[in-house]
């Protein structure tokens, strides 16, 4: 996990909430962590490198 954290506030409507969140729970898992591991595959999905030695991965795959 990284070691600092930033809030990420997102808006939906109160019914996907309740179900996400119940989902969430009958798996045992919060939905933070669901969310942090959509971010991560979004991120490798898309080539995006983040955390130590980001910049230098941008600048390999040919982005500035």
């Amino acid at each position: 996990m990284e070691n600092k954290t930033a809030r990420l506030t997102v808006l939906i409507d109160p019914q996907k909430k309740k179900a996400f969140e119940q989902l969430c729970a009958s798996q045992d898992i919060t939905p933070s962590q669901v969310v942090r591991q959509l971010i991560r595959n979004y991120l490798a999905e898309h080539g995006v490198a983040y955390g130590a030695g980001a910049a230098n991965s941008r600048i390999r795959a040919g982005k500035p």
